[in-house]
């Protein structure tokens, strides 16, 4: 398992939060992910063998809003 922390800009509220935690976890290989309105990070833990970062930040992406991988 590997993790990837992501920084998720334009959530502004608690269902932003839900959303962007759905789409992640809903992406096969991701096994949790940890979403912070205040910090605007999420944190994934994941199968490298299904998915990777780029995949990530595309399903969060996809709900609307706009993330990148912090390395």
């Amino acid at each position: 398992m590997a993790t990837a922390t992501l920084k998720v800009t334009g959530m502004s509220c608690h269902h932003c939060v839900e959303a962007v935690t759905h789409a992640l976890k809903s992406t096969a290989g991701v096994r949790d992910a940890s979403v912070d309105l205040q910090g605007a990070r999420a944190t994934v833990e994941y199968d490298e063998s299904k998915t990777d970062p780029r995949a990530l930040a595309g399903a969060v992406t996809d709900e609307g809003y706009t993330a990148e991988e912090i390395v």
